[in-house]
This record gives structure tokens, sequence and C-alpha cells, in this order.
């Protein structure tokens, strides 16, 4: 009898992914369809079961609208789970001028992975738990996630430009995105993406 599929989920840091990307100028792939360019990773042997993306909405107009176009479209895949935090602002002073300034910085990220990533693999979701970060921070949840469950495999993708020695050592397999260009080519959404309503998603003018 033909053994059963072996389950995978997906867990982007949303951040790091964006970031990488933008370090190698691939503003292209902003507009890029997720499920569809990770499931060309997935071997015959397995089942893409979801992808997680974690982010926050930028507190920037301009930035949130770009990135609700590209939350709205990836949504429309019923494997593309959107986790979200939030963005906290806080007052530094400038080592330079001495003045007070306003730093935002992301939340939730972090705990938001650990928490989903732990809690599949208690409720017996998957047998494979892909990261696509190169956030080091990450490594202390993975490490507790081999002891819950020592046969359950941790993969990490890394996004362009990224790369963590320490999440390297630990993972079971890992590959560098950016040697991937032509599946990212291939997986652009195309320039207007059309709603159940018929209300059609335009690609920001910038992501070119």
């Amino acid at each position: 009898m033909e053994d059963e599929k072996k389950r995978v989920i997906i867990y982007i840091d949303g951040f790091n992914f964006y970031f990488g990307l933008k370090s190698k100028n691939w503003k292209k792939y902003y507009w890029l369809d997720i499920v569809a360019f990770f499931s060309e990773f997935i071997k015959d042997y397995q089942e893409l079961v979801e992808v997680n993306y974690f982010s926050a909405p930028s507190i920037e107009t301009d930035k949130n609208k770009r990135q609700s176009l590209f939350f709205s479209a990836n949504k429309l895949n019923p494997k593309f789970i959107l986790q979200l935090g939030y963005y906290s602002s806080k007052k530094m002073k400038c080592f330079q001028c001495g003045n007070s300034i306003q730093k935002h910085e992301e939340k939730q990220t972090d705990v938001n992975i650990a928490t989903q990533i732990i809690g599949n693999v208690i409720k017996g979701k998957s047998d494979i738990s892909i990261l696509v970060s190169a956030d080091s921070d990450l490594l202390p949840p993975l490490k507790l996630l081999r002891e819950i469950a020592p046969t359950h495999k941790v993969f990490v993708y890394f996004p362009p430009k990224r790369y963590s020695s320490e999440l390297r050592n630990f993972c079971d397999a890992f590959l560098n995105l950016e040697n991937y260009e032509t599946r990212f080519k291939s997986n652009v959404f195309p320039m207007e993406v059309e709603m159940p309503n018929g209300f059609k998603l335009k690609r920001p003018d910038t992501w070119v």
C-alpha cells in the first residue's frame, strides 16, 4: 500500500522575506503569488497543507495600500493564511543630535510564528515545517519543537540576501531562495487580479 504523503506547512517571516527581496532589488517580485511560488518546492511525496504569512500593517498610508493589495490577492487562495501583528512606537534619543526621535517597531511576528509552528505540530497537522526566514531569534522555539516531536522535520528557506548559520546548522535541510529567480519570475501575479465580486486588484506601479 502506498505511503501517505508527508504534510507540509510553511511559515513565512514577511518582514525578512520582503527586505530580502528589497536588498536584492527584486521589486518586481513583490507582486508574488505566494502559494503558487512555494508549491514549486513541494516534492511528489509531500502535500502542501497551508502557507502562513506573518506581517503587520504598515503605518505609512501608501505602503499600507500596496501591502493590502498584496494581501488581498493572496487571500484568494484558501491555503494562504495571513497572521498579522502590529507596530508600536517609542521615543528614543538620537546619539548624534541629542533630540528625541520616534521609532516604530513591529511586534508579535516572532511570537506568532513560534506559536503557530509548535501548535500545529502538537495538533498533528503536519510532518514537515518549513520556515522562511533568517532570523536566529526563532531558534529557541524550533529547539523546543524538536524536543516535543523528535521525528518532525524542520527545513529553512533563506530569503534573498539573508542567512543564519545558527538556523542552517540546526535544520534538517535548507536552501537559498535567491538561487530560484526563475520560479519567482513564473509566479508573479498578472497585472490585474480579479476578485469574486468583479473588482480588479492592480499591481502597484512602483513594483516593477
